[in-house]
């Protein structure tokens, strides 16, 4: 805020004039450069403080900072009663609907931050010391008056209370907004409802949209009319029509259905199908259950899950589950219902054109700019290396038990001989590709850190043994501030394409029962691109039969001729 200064009685008179009016015009302050033009029709209570080219316009303001050049206009009531931290500090009860998973928000927040928080509760310690960190930041973020930021404008607004207007945020037609932080840059719009919540930078919150208890993350879209209460939502995440509660949506997890409900689980790299649905409550112990749909999962047209349950990164889940599957090393696998049965395809996703589609379209819907959630978007990594090694262990031991049977029983699904013989051939064919392509692309570490078992934290990829680091840290009081958390993360992903060569290598090292010499690097690699090929041919081959002349029932609906419906088929289709 610039130099400010007290209205002249010239002043007074003439925006009393204007039809504006004050409690006390003692206590409106304005930048040097003031013009009564700036202000018409408006009413003051408290103290405000109007900076250099802000206009105010039909609205009614008590104790707020109206920043350089921005806009208020047409609000019908816009008030700090009380000091506030304009939603920092505000307990989320993510994951967990009954608790237990609480994340205290704050206006910084990362994915990975919050991570940790809501899933390391094994480490009761670390996730005080982290609480106590965010409580400190909230409190250093708290203030008596409300903020509007340079440039922003607010429009057409029924109410806010206790509310941080960023830097060229844009708030239009909203109905209630109470107790939150609307960041820079960030949009919300018509109807939209909010209490302590916090709208981080970028994002849009819109079209009737309401959010209780919320963190909405960077790039992140709700819009038509979504609901959301005690959820987290992170980087490029994208909420329509429908529905979700106590939930950690990790970056690009994406609800377009009305009928679609989110509850009471880890998301990420998702996508809903219309209807799907899981519920939490099995009539016991009340909404205690939760699930874990990881990355690149995928929902079928009315899926649906009882938790708990968890699955394998990129698994497409169709039809009714309600065994409590664990299939959490059977990465890229279908899930589908049979026989009132979960029946598990283990790997068959490695041969969908749709898992390389997805994989290659995140990185380019990419819409952040500040991207303080890390994001890997490696294809080929130590994290589903781990799952599909770990997978087809399983699956062995489950052959050597009984080499001659037909069906095959694992936590709680069941497996067809000839998939899991299949399954086999194709996580050994995509270790192999992984391998090659993580020593093609890094050079060793200094210190060989990426050795060992890897996780994915909100979509970053990172050795447990860093992580392990990091708690100990916070718990011996190491790491005393929330940045630091965040620079930690950051370091790693600095050294991400080393440390990924150090678990190939080690990975290699177990395979071969020595040190791997370069030549035996060399053919790593150079068998990784034959077979990475061959990968990408299966997979086209997988487009092409979507894109056949098999797919274009239904097109040239009043075609004379098969030549005439065949170009409205790839006319519409773009082929």
């Amino acid at each position: 805020m610039c130099k400010l200064r007290h209205i002249t009685a010239d002043e007074r008179l003439a925006l009393q004039a204007g039809g504006s009016m004050a409690e006390c015009w003692d206590t409106i302050l304005v930048s040097e450069d003031f013009s009564v033009q700036q202000v018409s029709r408006s009413r003051f209570e408290g103290r405000v403080e109007i900076g250099r080219g802000a206009v105010v316009i039909d609205s009614c303001v008590a104790d707020y900072r109206i920043g350089a050049d921005a806009v208020v206009e047409s609000v019908g009531r816009m008030e700090c009663r009380r000091r506030t931290t304009f939603g920092n500090g505000v307990r989320v009860a993510t994951i967990n609907e009954n608790g237990g998973r609480e994340v205290a928000i704050f206006d910084r927040m990362s994915a990975q931050t919050a991570y940790v928080a809501a899933v390391y509760r094994h480490r009761p310690e670390a996730v005080a010391a982290l609480t106590r960190m965010v409580d400190a930041y909230a409190e250093s973020r708290a203030d008596r008056m409300g903020e509007v930021g340079d440039g922003a404008r607010i429009s057409g607004v029924k109410f806010m209370r206790e509310v941080r207007v960023g830097s060229r945020a844009t708030i239009e037609g909203a109905s209630w907004l109470v107790e939150g932080t609307v960041g820079d840059d960030a949009r919300v719009g018509v109807d939209v409802k909010a209490e302590e919540f916090i709208f981080d930078t970028g994002s849009h919150v819109g079209g009737g949209a309401t959010v209780e208890r919320c963190f909405v993350g960077e790039a992140c879209i709700l819009d038509k009319g979504f609901t959301a209460v005690d959820s987290l939502f992170f980087a490029n995440s994208h909420c329509e029509n429908g529905e979700a509660a106590a939930i950690f949506a990790g970056p690009y997890t994406v609800s377009h259905h009305k009928s679609s409900l989110l509850i009471a689980g880890i998301f990420s790299f998702f996508n809903a199908g219309s209807g799907s649905n899981q519920s939490n409550h099995l009539f016991k112990s009340g909404a205690v259950h939760q699930s874990v749909h990881p990355r690149g999962c995928k929902f079928g047209s009315g899926a649906y899950i009882m938790s708990p349950a968890i699955e394998g990164p990129f698994t497409v889940v169709i039809g009714h589950h309600s065994r409590h599957h664990d299939t959490r090393e059977m990465p890229f696998s279908y899930l589908i219902e049979s026989d009132n049965a979960s029946m598990l395809m283990p790997g068959l996703n490695l041969t969908s054109y749709g898992t390389v589609r997805d994989i290659d379209k995140w990185r380019k819907r990419d819409r952040r700019k500040v991207c303080r959630d890390r994001v890997n978007f490696e294809e080929f990594n130590p994290f589903l290396t781990g799952k599909m090694a770990r997978g087809v262990d399983a699956l062995n031991s489950l052959r050597d038990g009984d080499p001659d049977a037909s069906l095959y029983h694992y936590n709680r699904t069941t497996i067809k001989s000839t998939m899991l013989a299949r399954g086999i051939k194709l996580y050994n064919r995509a270790i192999a590709a992984s391998l090659g392509e993580m020593l093609r692309a890094g050079t060793p570490s200094a210190d060989g850190a990426g050795c060992g078992e890897w996780v994915d934290v909100a979509g970053q990829y990172i050795t447990r043994t860093a992580v392990e680091a990091l708690l100990c840290d916070l718990e011996s009081g190491a790491i005393e501030r929330v940045e630091q958390i965040d620079e930690r993360f950051a370091a790693f992903a600095a050294g991400y394409s080393s440390y990924a060569y150090d678990y190939a290598y080690g990975f290699l090292h177990s395979l071969l029962g020595h040190l791997p010499s370069q030549q035996e690097v060399d053919e790593t690699v150079a068998a990784a691109e034959n077979i990475v090929r061959s990968m990408r041919e299966q997979t086209e081959a997988d487009r092409r039969r979507d894109c056949s002349d098999d797919m274009s029932i239904g097109y040239g609906y009043d075609y004379s001729s098969d030549e005439e419906r065949r170009a409205d088929y790839k006319n519409v289709r773009g082929l």
